[in-house]
């Protein structure tokens, strides 16, 4: 059954509280520092985490929450934004390529090779011929990954209601510690919201690696949401600190 962004929620569940959600979010980011430390140790597997959603939907602040007990020699972090010409002059998954992470490091993409098929397609500097052909190269990327180099790819949908998105845009401009954030920009990709979730909803359901729709209206619920998937994920991997053969004689 497809996906469509519509139909699901962008806030918690009932009853669910802030201070409840926050003290685990707590202890779930403990554990993921554990988990990764013995993921580095190890140097078998590798982590690729994948943040997109629309602008202000967290991508930035939920890496920060999640994995701000993690040491910066396992967890990087890879903003993607628009390509240089070095880049443009390559196939549209050599930058992402050249970035995946080397076994024993979790790397995030704060936002993705899926940027080549959602702003291009919703400016139409692409047709969908060349959607779909890209989507198949990115399924093969990431399944390349996963089978053939021992890499984990765990995708994020940041799912952000329009109404919550003009509030944290807005907030760029009111408040002037986040003045810096401001770009006009981000209002007129707003214009397309519809046609940005038609896109989202072709990525997620054309992928042959599931998603994980994360609702982001409330940011303490997002950063949750995201750390119990990740620490699910990292203790399915199993890493394990290697011990020395006789006791290092």
């Amino acid at each position: 059954m497809n996906i469509e962004l519509k139909n699901i929620d962008t806030i918690p569940e009932e009853g669910i509280t802030k201070a409840d959600i926050k003290q685990k979010t707590e202890q779930l980011t403990t554990e993921i520092a554990d988990y990764a430390q013995r993921l580095m140790a190890e140097s078998k597997q590798a982590l690729l985490i994948v943040m997109q959603g629309m602008d202000s939907s967290g991508k930035d602040g939920a890496t920060k929450k999640v994995f701000r007990k993690c040491s910066p020699h396992v967890v990087k972090a890879y903003p993607f934004k628009k390509p240089t010409d070095l880049e443009f002059a390559h196939d549209f998954l050599w930058r992402a390529h050249k970035v995946a992470p080397a076994k024993g490091e979790i790397m995030i993409f704060t936002r993705s090779h899926y940027e080549d098929i959602l702003i291009q397609r919703v400016h139409k500097w692409i047709d969908m011929d060349t959607v779909e052909s890209r989507m198949e190269a990115i399924n093969n990327f990431e399944e390349l990954l996963e089978k053939h180099n021992n890499t984990k790819v765990l995708k994020f949908y940041l799912h952000l209601s329009p109404e919550r998105q003009e509030e944290k845009l807005q907030e760029r401009i009111d408040i002037p510690e986040k003045n810096w954030k401001h770009n006009p920009g981000d209002w007129e990709e707003r214009k397309h919201w519809k046609s940005y979730m038609k896109a989202y909803e072709y990525a997620i359901n054309a992928s042959r690696i599931a998603w994980n729709i994360i609702p982001v209206d409330k940011r303490w619920y997002r950063d949750y949401c995201i750390a119990k998937v990740v620490l699910k994920t990292l203790k399915q991997m199993n890493p394990q600190y290697p011990l020395l053969e006789n006791g290092g004689n």
